[in-house]
Parts: structure tokens; C-alpha cells; sequence
């Protein structure tokens, strides 16, 4: 595998050098800023969107209530806040915002009929789960609204997290999903199609082109043709490796909080068996894979949540690489040599996600466990995981900010389509102890509890964690702005810009 690895490496540089002297930077007529993306968005309506790539994007197209500090604390975004009572929140939006893409003027009336609208039992919203503590949403005038929550809770400003929608638009049954309206600092150009989406800014018409381009080798290559001018993370190591080293382009690295895991349906007679199920978690080699797959570019995880977040899990996994104890789980579970266990591991097409689907695989046949690996495109792969039809899968959470994810993922209320529980997980006390956390007056009493329910989790292992994977981006000399985030948003794109002009593309 890495002789492979190595003979793409050097496939890429004999094209990269090539190409990179074959003329100026093919910069479109244009002048859109052009981001090489594996996978394009599925959904622009917030209330909808679950994917990682929908939901940076909407965050581009929509404004939202609260954002979150360094720590994941809810910091104001659109709105201040004044807590009236242990159940009572006021918010004033703030005076200087940006209307709807569509001219309407964002009011108080717009935040109630959003969340009003994700609410609403019939609506099918996935984050409708993680605001069942909501009692009432109240406009008082156009910038002032109440809060009203079932229980207390010191956290409830962070539920506020979603982009904003029109309310007349909302009324009328507005297809957002595909038409987009929001005060984000973009709007969707239209004639987006399966190769590409294209925004505008809004302060200064700038074009933000995000383009699929799902082999990773061929978004090295477009990035050192100037096909596109800027990619961010999904790249085997080795290239990330080799484009640091190149002229012409510019690499920034920040420590991720993204997990990384291994997902079990628990409804299957085999993966639902816990001894299996830490089987797994010993039979794989984490260290390795860090070391020689990431050459060290990610810390290993004992959580969802990486433990620099306040509620964040600080202590040891609770398994380790143990492939003799791997055996003997197997062996009371009934496996053995004459009667092994076969498992399906399902994973995307992405070459990486393969590799490290092959890794995998190959550590788990040491301790005697066979394994098919079923690669589909994103579409396909990703609606088999919320539709339950997988034994072994391996996904990421990105962009998780707040606790209430416990709920959305692993309460028993929680089982699809009313959220993520896609491991079928029920127990009793997992879910009495998200309650119990959900109920505490402060956030270091919520953070005490967060964390025994980590705890619970890791005796349970309806995920192996895996790691925090490393956020990286390369852009080429004249882009500007771009400052990669720990969590992979896109918000930099706000500032983004080019810092001379190269001679256009005319469809040479």
C-alpha cells in the first residue's frame, strides 16, 4: 500500500511540475474563487441539512442567533441575551444586520417562525430532538424575543444555533432546500448543477465557486493547474506531505476537533453483542495508524467532544490495542477459527476513507474477524447509514459545538428520522443520564455530568472512537483571507480575496 502511495506521490509531481509551468494561473473570466470540494451540498435548508459540506455552506447563506467561543461557550452572533429567570431568556437582535437575500428585513417574527417550523412535529427536522427543552418561542417586537424552556438550563442560549429564514417565505412554502434564502454574507448564484455551486458575496459581488472534485489526485492537479484555487482537507497524507513542500502555494494546519469513529448497528445479532463490539476496539491498532497513516497529524479520541471543549471527555479510552484479549472476547462470544465472524464494513468511495477502511480490515482478520468492505459514493453510503442497513461503518462528526449532540445521537427517543441514533442504541441509563445532565444549573455541574456519560458510553462502545483528525487547507499565492478553522468551517470565506490578477481563462 504505501509502495502505491508513493508511486501517486511521484505521478502527482511528474503532472504537478508540468502543469504548473505550463502558463499562467487559469483564473475564470470571471474572477471567482474556486474551492475544490469532494462532495457538493445536499441541502440548503438548515433545518434539513445533516451533511458536513451542507451544513459549512449554510452557514455561509444563513445568519443565526449565537455562535460559540474557542471553549464551544455560546457567544453572541445576531443577537445579545439576558437570562430573567432560570426559564426565561430575553434576546435583542442586534441593530446592525444584514437583510434577507431577498431584501426582507430580518426581525424577531423570522427567529420564531424558524424554530416554530423545525418544532413542529410534522416538519421532520433531525434537530428538532435537541430543542425538545423548548417551551415557547415569543416575539415582543421586531428586535426583542423570549425564550421559555420547559426546565432551567444555564446552556440554552447554545440551542440558538440554526440559520435564520424568512417568515413570509416560511408561510408560503418556499423550497429552500434548493433555493436558498438567508443574511448570511452569500447568496446562491443560480445553475447550480452535480459539478459545481456557485455563491455571491453580498458586500462586494465577489463569486465563491465550490467545485466537486471527487479523486483526490485530480484536485491536486486542478490546484496546481490554478483550475482551483483553494482545497481543504480529504487527502491522503502523503500529499499533504508533498504539497507543503511546493512553490507557489500556501499551507495552514490547525489541531482538529472533528471525531473520527467506528459505528455498530446494535440490532445486529453480531455488532449489537458488546463483547464483539470491544473485540473491535482491541483488535485495532490506533497508535499505528496514527503515526504511519497521519505521520502524527491526529490525537487519538476518547470522545465525541475532544477534551479542550468544556464538556469535553478528559480521560483514557477505557481499551487499547490487545489483539490476545481480542481473541478470547471473540471466543466467548462464540468465534473461533472454525467459526469466524463476518462482518460488512461499509465506508464512501473517497480513496482515503478506503485505505483507511483496508487498514482496518486488515487488523481485524489478525484476531481471526473476516471483513467485506462495501464502498459507495456519498449519496448511496451515507442514506444506508441513516436507514440502518449496515453492521460496521466508519463517519466523522464535524462541527459538533454543543453537548445537547448526546441527545441527538445516542438517547433512545433519538432513533431515526427523530435524530442520529443510527446505532439503534437504547439504554436506560444513558438516557437518564443525558437527562440528568441536561437538568444541571451551571455549566461546570453539566460538564461533570457530560462527562460520566462518556464514560457510560465507552463501557457500552456503540462507537470505537478513533481520533481528532488535523484541519488543513492549501491556497494558491494570490488568495488571500483564508484562515482554516479548527472545526473545518468555511466562515474565512467572508474575508477571502485575491491579492493580484492573473490573465483569464477564455476556454482555451
Amino acid at each position: 500500500m504505501r509502495e502505491r502511495i508513493g508511486i501517486i506521490v511521484w505521478f502527482a509531481g511528474v503532472l504537478f511540475m508540468g502543469l504548473a509551468t505550463t502558463g499562467c494561473q487559469r483564473q475564470p473570466a470571471d474572477g471567482a474563487i474556486r474551492f475544490g470540494v469532494p462532495n457538493l451540498p445536499e441541502n440548503f435548508d438548515p433545518r434539513f441539512a445533516s451533511d458536513a459540506i451542507s451544513s459549512r455552506v449554510n452557514r455561509l447563506l444563513y445568519a443565526r442567533l449565537v455562535d460559540f467561543d474557542s471553549a464551544w461557550r455560546p457567544v453572541p452572533a445576531l443577537a445579545t441575551w439576558t437570562r430573567l429567570g432560570p426559564r426565561h431568556y430575553r434576546f435583542h437582535l442586534k441593530p446592525k444586520r444584514r437583510d434577507f437575500s431577498n431584501g426582507d428585513r430580518l426581525t424577531s417574527a423570522d427567529v420564531v417562525a424558524t424554530y416554530r417550523s423545525i418544532l413542529d412535529e410534522n416538519s421532520g427536522s433531525p434537530h428538532r430532538i435537541a430543542l425538545g427543552n423548548v417551551r415557547a418561542l415569543r416575539a415582543l417586537d421586531i428586535d426583542t424575543l423570549d425564550l421559555l424552556l420547559k426546565r432551567p438550563d444555564p446552556l440554552a442560549p447554545a440551542l440558538l444555533v440554526h440559520g435564520i429564514l424568512p417568515a413570509r417565505l416560511l408561510a408560503e412554502g418556499h423550497d429552500f432546500r434548493a433555493r436558498p434564502v438567508g443574511s448570511g454574507p452569500f447568496a446562491l448564484e443560480p445553475g447550480a448543477d452535480s459539478s459545481q455551486v456557485s455563491l455571491r458575496r453580498r458586500a462586494d459581488d465577489l463569486r465563491l465557486r465550490f467545485v466537486r472534485v471527487a479523486d483526490p489526485l485530480v484536485r491536486v492537479m486542478k490546484l496546481g493547474h490554478g483550475e482551483i484555487d483553494l482545497l481543504q482537507n480529504d487527502l491522503p497524507p502523503e500529499l499533504v506531505g508533498w504539497l507543503a513542500s511546493r512553490p507557489g502555494l500556501s499551507m495552514q494546519r490547525a489541531a482538529g476537533g472533528n471525531f473520527s469513529y467506528l459505528g455498530f448497528n446494535l440490532d445486529d445479532e453480531a455488532t449489537g453483542d458488546p463483547r464483539v463490539r470491544r473485540a473491535i476496539a482491541s483488535a485495532i491498532d490506533r497508535e499505528a495508524v496514527r503515526h504511519y497513516l497521519f505521520q502524527d497529524h491526529v490525537r487519538l479520541a476518547s470522545g465525541l467532544l475532544p477534551p479542550e471543549h468544556w464538556a469535553g471527555y478528559r480521560g483514557a479510552a477505557g481499551f487499547q490495542y490487545d489483539p490476545a484479549l481480542a481473541r478470547r472476547l471473540l471466543a466467548d462470544a462464540g468465534y473461533d477459527d472454525e467459526h469466524p465472524l463476518h462482518l460488512v464494513y461499509k465506508t464512501s468511495s473517497d480513496p482515503f476513507r478506503l485505505r483507511i477502511a483496508t487498514i482496518i480490515q486488515a487488523q481485524l482478520r489478525g484476531v481471526g474477524v473476516d471483513v467485506d468492505i462495501a464502498s459507495h459514493d456519498w449519496g448511496t453510503f451515507f442514506g444506508d447509514i441513516k436507514a440502518g442497513r449496515f453492521q460496521l461503518y466508519s463517519l466523522a462528526w464535524v462541527g459538533v459545538n454543543t453537548p445537547d449532540i448526546f441527545r441527538y445521537v445516542f438517547h433512545s427517543e433519538s432513533l431515526p428520522p427523530h435524530g442520529a441514533n443510527r446505532g439503534r442504541l437504547r439504554d436506560t441509563r444513558v438516557d437518564a443520564l443525558i437527562e440528568q445532565a441536561e437538568r444541571q444549573p451551571d455549566m461546570r455541574s453539566a460538564a461533570a455530568s457530560y462527562r460520566r456519560l462518556q464514560q457510560r458510553l465507552l463501557a457500552l462502545l456503540p462507537y470505537v472512537p478513533l481520533w481528532y483528525e488535523d484541519q488543513y487547507a492549501f491556497t494558491r499565492e494570490d488568495i488571500a483571507g483564508y484562515r482554516v478553522s479548527r472545526d473545518g468551517r468555511f466562515d474565512a470565506l467572508a474575508r477571502v480575496r485575491r491579492v493580484k490578477q492573473a490573465m483569464p481563462d477564455h476556454g482555451r
